[in-house]
């Protein structure tokens, strides 16, 4: 068994679900000899009466007949499917083994689609939150849009891996979503080309009175590295404080997460989770000798979510820095994946983290000490948060002369 401490990822919202985060390798004993079925999930009625099912399928369904249309693959992953969704927990949940290959790839950074995070909420397909700079960004696709069809056809109550298969494909094909956003009566159709998604997740630019503005998109196998050259290029050309803008933040690895927070904390917790095991009940800390003392400010919204709610929750409780916006996501879920031996795999919630103060964020958010209501901008000076920030920051370096 591989210690979560270095494997647990978080699901940004779910998905990943578009996005993944998750990546723990255990393996599921499986019966042998002839205890084996004193190990099975079910009864043998139970069993004989899943077995009388299919066959009825196969044999009186009226296009049963047909080539393809009786798959026994698709029905045992349909069934494992089924006992998964059971559960009534979005983020636990079955993956088939060319969607996990997929999901594998998202995390090294590179992926075709849209470019949106999504997870599954109440039966809805919600959006965490566009990439930045990709099709799903330009089209204007924002946090908490709720995607009702694709091509025409009505995705509510659909699985978010389903729906995803439907707005992934060919880099230069388009498709057509219609979307409910809060506060307008009619659906908005959105059409998007396909793109190949490579994901960049530290950009960083000086701004005025030597503040370093860093946005973070994900995190994920190279954001560590990503935001050490940032930080290195802000210290090199003498940045007086830091912006850390974490709007549309889906999340992404817990150990990359707590690598990120300990570039800002010098020591102490990042993170705690709280679950049905010991690995499960655990508490990450801060890596000692990394972090910069530079006044800090965190922007977050409605689509930061989980890893980017542990950064902004850890900032806030050790008073490292302000969080300016307003309350995020509400992702607090730590999954880990079981790999099947054919490839697939299924991702459990096994925990619920909370900051260092003991708040659990799960489906509540993480407050900002300062509201601010708005949207990103691509013009600086129209953008309401990041104005405030700039204006927090500047008092924080004034103080601190």
């Amino acid at each position: 068994m591989i210690d979560l401490r270095s494997k647990i990822l978080n699901i940004a919202a779910g998905m990943l679900i578009g996005a993944l985060l998750c990546v723990s390798l255990y393996k599921i004993p499986q019966a042998v000899g002839a205890d084996w079925e004193k190990s099975l999930p079910f009864t043998p009625q139970q069993l004989a009466i899943m077995k009388q099912v299919k066959l009825a399928l196969s044999t009186y369904q009226v296009d049963g007949d047909k080539k393809g249309k009786v798959d026994d693959m698709k029905m045992y992953y349909g069934a494992l499917k089924g006992l998964v969704e059971s559960l009534d927990d979005p983020y636990t949940r079955f993956v088939e083994p060319k969607a996990l290959e997929e999901e594998n790839m998202e995390m090294e950074g590179e992926y075709g689609g849209l470019g949106i995070y999504m997870a599954s909420r109440d039966g809805r397909t919600i959006v965490i939150a566009p990439i930045e700079d990709t099709p799903a960004d330009r089209a204007g696709i924002k946090p908490l849009d709720e995607i009702i069809k694709v091509d025409d056809k009505n995705v509510m109550g659909m699985d978010s891996d389903e729906v995803v298969k439907m707005l992934r494909g060919p880099a230069g094909k388009p498709v057509t979503i219609q979307i409910r956003r809060k506060n307008v009566d009619k659906l908005i159709p959105v059409k998007i080309v396909r793109e190949i998604i490579k994901i960049k997740t530290v950009r960083m630019e000086m701004l005025n009175d030597g503040i370093a503005y860093i946005k973070l998109n994900h995190f994920n196998l190279k954001t560590d590295g990503e935001l050490r050259a940032a930080i290195k290029k802000a210290a090199d050309k003498k940045a007086k404080g830091i912006i850390m803008d974490l709007r549309n933040n889906p999340g992404g690895l817990l150990d990359v997460c707590v690598d990120v927070t300990s570039q800002f904390i010098p020591k102490g917790v990042v993170v705690g989770m709280k679950g049905r095991f010991d690995k499960a009940n655990d508490t990450l800390y801060a890596k000692e000798g990394r972090a910069n003392n530079l006044p800090l400010v965190v922007i977050v919204n409605e689509g930061s979510a989980s890893a980017a709610e542990i950064f902004a929750g850890a900032v806030k409780d050790h008073k490292r820095g302000t969080i300016v916006g307003m309350k995020t996501f509400g992702k607090g879920s730590v999954q880990t994946l079981f790999n099947l031996p054919d490839g697939s795999g299924i991702y459990v919630t096994i925990a619920r983290y909370h900051t260092p103060s003991g708040f659990v964020l799960d489906h509540k958010g993480l407050q900002p000490d300062i509201k601010v209501e708005g949207e990103p901008k691509k013009d600086k000076k129209e953008d309401k948060q990041l104005q405030k920030a700039l204006g927090v920051l500047k008092q924080k370096i004034k103080e601190k002369k």
